[in-house]
């Protein structure tokens, strides 16, 4: 059932003009599945002019017109949940049924930004003079490039697509050429709905050089990512030199941070199930997690008893929890840290293997023994890695939280409500959950500070980024 994906330019879905194309595989099995176009200058061009054009149409249509579009799209999305999902899961490996709650989450995802903006209201400046009105006015910024990663390939462009197309923006989205399929589903989903040409272009092929062309190009307005720190930090000085706009989420190494009151049945296992999701494979997945001396063995037991009972293997199949890591390049890079970690001084708990010689499929890992010269204490590993270290009192799991550049996400579990205010308070990131899972939610901010990015794709802040302010003052005559 997976065709081969082709690009979406100026309202019509057409192949690459000279024909290129790249292999997408089955990380479960290795085997190419289908083909996705490798687009040229001057389809980029055909695709700049559309969004050009395409931005002078929908800036014209009322935020209600919008929202009404936008809702039945979220609508179509739900209807083609299943096959969508199973598309996902071919292309990217997650188990089934995290691809199709994915692919709902990004409905709901839809209906949020299609009421947040009938709500972007500006405002009225009191006058100091008789007869003076002082007005301030959202309007779009104008054309928007999203780049967007593998791991959540729904997800990532969902958040960038509505928030532009609810706002007023046209974008062009350059998906993950990994996972093509799932992310063309989603926009197919949006111009069955109505959109009118050129409002939602769709580009792949190589990330530097669709980046490299996007960026400068004096039609676009404003940048989004979604991807490592090290690109992230390329991209936005390439847009600080042409003064556009920028959105960045980017790399995490998250802090979980267990105090010796928690209740340590449900914190293992609700961060357990956090790390092993997508096979680790999530910006905001728990990394390091920093366990109070009094309550260490046991949390580290309960741990390693859930990463072994984990059922690893093809997404599709029923009862598979973890699917393969996502690309060939993740195995090396897991195996990589661990043997580093290992070579230093390092024990593996339980996992530390490639499973099998057919598909990207890696045991879920439990490290103890950690010390900071280890690159997998520095490193994002972004894959299904589990590092344990013990603490002894507050300020020194807040020196171990902060000590790297990263602040994107970070989790606690307490009892305590003192415990639980003063961590939230001290913690440097971007988003903190406590005691649950509470992140990514549409109505919340999500995004990062330090080198894991600025800017907010989630919550009534994520429209902010999309829409110019403009000052109108008038007095009577």
């Amino acid at each position: 059932m997976y065709k081969d994906v082709q690009l979406h330019i100026n309202g019509r879905w057409r192949a690459a003009s000279k024909g290129q194309t790249i292999p997408v595989l089955n990380p479960a099995t290795e085997e190419q599945i289908g083909t996705v176009p490798h687009a040229t200058e001057a389809d980029l061009d055909e695709a700049l002019s559309a969004a050009e054009h395409g931005f002078g149409v929908w800036k014209k249509v009322s935020a209600f017109e919008r929202s009404k579009l936008m809702r039945k799209a979220a609508d179509l999305l739900r209807e083609r949940a299943d096959s969508i999902a199973r598309l996902m899961t071919m292309e990217q490996g997650k188990p089934l049924a995290e691809a199709r709650a994915e692919t709902m989450a990004a409905a709901d995802t839809i209906d949020w930004f299609a009421e947040e903006a009938r709500r972007a209201y500006g405002r009225v400046v009191p006058a100091r003079a008789e007869g003076v009105y002082q007005l301030v006015i959202k309007e779009p910024v104008g054309p928007v490039a999203a780049f967007t990663p593998w791991n959540f390939p729904i997800n990532q462009v969902v958040r960038k697509l509505s928030a532009a197309l609810a706002t007023g923006c046209s974008i062009i989205v350059k998906a993950p050429e990994e996972t093509p399929a799932s992310p063309a589903e989603l926009i197919r989903c949006f111009l069955d709905a109505g959109l009118p040409p050129g409002v939602v272009g769709l580009v792949y092929g190589v990330p530097a050089e669709i980046s490299s062309y996007l960026i400068p190009h004096p039609a676009i307005r404003k940048v989004t990512f979604t991807g490592s720190t090290p690109v992230g930090k390329h991209l936005a000085e390439m847009a600080g030199k042409y003064m556009k706009r920028v959105t960045m989420e980017l790399g995490g190494h998250a802090p979980a941070i267990v105090f010796d009151d928690a209740d340590i049945d449900h914190a293992s296992k609700t961060l357990a199930g956090s790390k092993f999701r997508n096979a680790g494979q999530v910006c905001v997945s728990p990394t390091r997690f920093l366990v109070q001396e009094k309550v260490f063995d046991r949390f580290v037991e309960q741990f390693v008893d859930y990463a072994k009972s984990v059922r690893v293997g093809n997404g599709l199949e029923d009862g598979v929890q973890m699917g393969p890591l996502a690309n060939d390049r993740r195995v090396p890079a897991m195996e990589a840290l661990i043997a580093d970690a290992q070579q230093k001084g390092a024990q593996i708990r339980t996992g530390g293997n490639r499973i099998g010689n057919k598909g990207y499929f890696y045991e879920p890992t439990v490290l103890t023994g950690l010390t900071h010269e280890m690159r997998a204490m520095n490193e994002e590993p972004f894959g299904p890695l589990a590092l344990m270290v013990p603490f002894r009192d507050f300020d020194e799991v807040v020196e171990e939280s902060n000590r790297l550049p990263f602040g994107l996400a970070a989790y606690a579990f307490t009892k305590s409500a003192k415990t639980a205010n003063a961590i939230a308070s001290q913690v440097e990131t971007g988003m903190m959950t406590i005691n649950h899972l509470g992140l990514a939610l549409p109505e919340v901010p999500f995004g990062g500070i330090k080198d894991s990015g600025y800017g907010s794709e989630g919550g009534s802040e994520a429209i902010e980024a999309y829409l110019n302010t403009k000052f109108v003052t008038q007095a009577g005559i």
